[in-house]
């Protein structure tokens, strides 16, 4: 039996998680089952995912298998572009170079920030009377 050929990569944002695996192939998505453009629906999330292949312009040649959770829709497509990135460097590191230099290694820290005791929000406050 032939071993099955894949790469794999971890791509997080926000609080969603990106599994993703590249496989040679002729460029066909599959996000948790689903067709790529049924699960991501606006243009700027399906560029967004799709911007680490075409890059390295290589969106033809990987069938990408993704499962994808938590977050929303957005964060999700973020993950998804981070984790082919890495993917990508597992299956050739000298790509690494051109990925670091669009930012596509870099993990956004930014997440929601959470609510204090005492206040009404992370940062708003109750109102304050002064008499």
């Amino acid at each position: 039996m032939a071993d099955l050929v894949q790469y794999y990569g971890t791509g997080r944002r926000k609080s969603a998680i990106a599994r993703v695996f590249l496989r040679p192939g002729t460029g066909e998505w599959k996000v948790n089952g689903k067709g790529f453009d049924e699960y991501f629906v606006t243009e700027q999330q399906r560029a967004s995912a799709k911007r680490s292949l075409a890059i390295v312009e290589m969106s033809s040649s990987f069938d990408v298998v993704t499962t994808v959770a938590s977050g929303g829709v957005a964060a999700q497509a973020d993950a998804v572009k981070m984790g082919v990135a890495r993917a990508l460097i597992e299956f050739n590191p000298e790509l690494r170079k051109a990925l670091k230099a669009e930012g596509l290694l870099t993990r956004d820290a930014r997440v929601k920030e959470r609510k204090k005791y005492g206040q009404k929000g992370a940062r708003k406050r109750f109102q304050f009377s002064k008499r």
